[in-house]
C-alpha cells in the first residue's frame, strides 16, 4: 500500500496556494487542456537565466539557481499538464501565475519544445485553493473590488 502524497504548497507573496486543492478542483470539474508557450514562460518564470554562471539578475517569481533540482526535472512527466491559477489584487483583473510544474516548465524550456499542457483554474477556483501565509491554510483573505 502506498502511503498518501503529502500535500504540495505554491507560495507568492503573502498567499500560499494548495496544489493538493487545485487537483481535487480539476478531477471534480473537467477540463480541456491549453497550450502555453514554453519559450514565453520560461523567461517570465527567470527559468532562461538560471545556468548563467555569472548571473547580475534575480526573478520575482520564479526559483533561485539553487531552487530548482535539474535532475528531478529532467525526469518529470511532460505530458502531465501544469496549473495556472488567475490571482486578482485589489479589484484588477485577474492574471496568470504559474502555481505547479515549474520542474516540467524548465525541462520543457531545456528541450526546446514549443508549448506545454495547461489546465487554467478560473479566478472563483483560485480564490478557493488560495490560502493567506499569516492566517495559515484554510483562511483565505478575500479583497472587495475598489468601488
Amino acid at each position: 500500500m502506498t502511503s498518501p502524497r503529502p500535500q504540495q504548497w505554491f507560495h507568492f507573496g503573502p498567499w500560499v496556494f494548495s496544489i493538493h486543492a487545485a487537483e481535487a478542483l480539476i478531477a471534480a470539474q473537467p477540463r480541456d487542456t491549453r497550450p502555453i508557450d514554453v519559450p514565453s514562460w520560461a523567461a517570465a518564470f527567470g527559468l532562461t537565466h538560471l545556468d548563467e554562471p555569472h548571473r547580475s539578475s534575480v526573478s520575482l517569481i520564479g526559483p533561485t539557481s539553487d531552487g530548482l533540482d535539474r535532475v528531478y526535472a529532467m525526469s518529470t512527466d511532460l505530458a502531465k499538464p501544469i496549473i495556472v491559477a488567475q490571482p486578482s489584487v485589489n479589484g484588477h483583473p485577474p492574471a496568470p501565475l504559474l502555481i505547479d510544474g515549474a520542474h516540467r516548465l524548465y525541462r520543457a524550456w531545456r528541450k526546446q519544445m514549443p508549448q506545454l499542457p495547461t489546465w487554467l483554474l478560473t479566478p472563483e477556483e483560485t480564490l478557493l485553493i488560495r490560502h493567506n501565509t499569516v492566517l495559515g491554510p484554510g483562511h483565505a483573505v478575500i479583497i472587495p473590488p475598489s468601488v
